[in-house]
C-alpha cells in the first residue's frame, strides 16, 4: 500500500471531529476508526494559521480522477449536512477522509463504493472557511 501523503488540520477542525467520534452513533463505525487514524497522524495548527491550499471543513474543492480524467467539485461537510445532490461529502465518507487536510497538489488513492481504485488529486480549492476569515463554519 502506499504511503499517506502528510496532512494539515486546524486545532478547530480537529476538536469538532474528535467530538463526532466520541459520539456512540459514530464510535462504532468503521468509517470512524479511519477518520481517527488519519487525525492521529495530522499536522495540527491554530485556524489563522491555516495555509489557504489545505482542504479544511466545509472547503469546496475541486479534484481529478487521475484514473478517469473525471474531475469532480465537492464540499467536506460534517455528517448532517452532507447531500449527494448537493455534492457535500461527509468527512466519515472513504473520500471525505481522503481529502481532509490534503494540499493541493497532493494525491491520495482510495477505494471507491464497489471496490473500483481511484487516484484524486487536489487541483484546487474554491473557497476555505479559514482563508476566508470564516471562523464560525
Amino acid at each position: 500500500m502506499a504511503t499517506s501523503p502528510p496532512i494539515t488540520v486546524s486545532s478547530r477542525d480537529l476538536d469538532r471531529l474528535e467530538r463526532l467520534l466520541e459520539s456512540p452513533a459514530v464510535a462504532s463505525m468503521p468509517a470512524a476508526a479511519a477518520l481517527g487514524r488519519e487525525l492521529e497522524r495530522a499536522n495540527v495548527v491554530e485556524p489563522a494559521d491555516m495555509p489557504a491550499d489545505v482542504v479544511t471543513m466545509n472547503s469546496e474543492v475541486t479534484c481529478e480522477d487521475e484514473v478517469s480524467g473525471e474531475t469532480h467539485r465537492l464540499t467536506l461537510v460534517y455528517p448532517p449536512d452532507a447531500d449527494v445532490d448537493q455534492h457535500k461529502v461527509s468527512v466519515l465518507a472513504p473520500v471525505g477522509t481522503a481529502l481532509l487536510g490534503l494540499s493541493v497538489g497532493q494525491s491520495i488513492d482510495w477505494n471507491a463504493p464497489g471496490g473500483r481504485s481511484l487516484r484524486l488529486r487536489v487541483t484546487a480549492i474554491a473557497y476555505q472557511p479559514e482563508a476566508a476569515g470564516d471562523f464560525t463554519r
